[in-house]
């Protein structure tokens, strides 16, 4: 390990890992740890998935189907407000003509 890593240990589902990160990313890891651990549990406590594997992959995926339809979301709300900005682009283009026709 370099100078800036550590060894950091994680429980999911009563199992401990050991994972190496950099000194910085910490938090971030046990933030994620904890999260990934609380959504297998739910699944487990559900009862409906049998199978540490299993109740990690149903995990999994349902993180994965939350993360893209965050990003398709954000994609559209970028997408509109790019719209909007051409549209006031458009508005001030037409106006400012109008004002230099005008002036003349």
């Amino acid at each position: 390990m370099s100078s800036n890593q550590l060894a950091v240990t994680v429980n999911i589902l009563d199992k401990e890992y050991r994972i190496s990160c950099q000194s910085e990313e910490r938090e971030s890891l046990l933030q994620a740890a904890a999260f990934i651990d609380g959504q297998m549990r739910e699944i487990k406590q559900a009862g409906r998935v049998i199978g540490t594997e299993r109740i990690a992959v149903m995990a999994a995926l349902n993180i994965a189907n939350d993360l893209l339809s965050d990003k398709k979301s954000k994609d559209d709300s970028s997408q509109t407000i790019t719209r909007r900005i051409q549209r006031l682009q458009e508005k001030i283009e037409i106006a400012l003509n109008t004002t230099n026709q005008l002036e003349l």
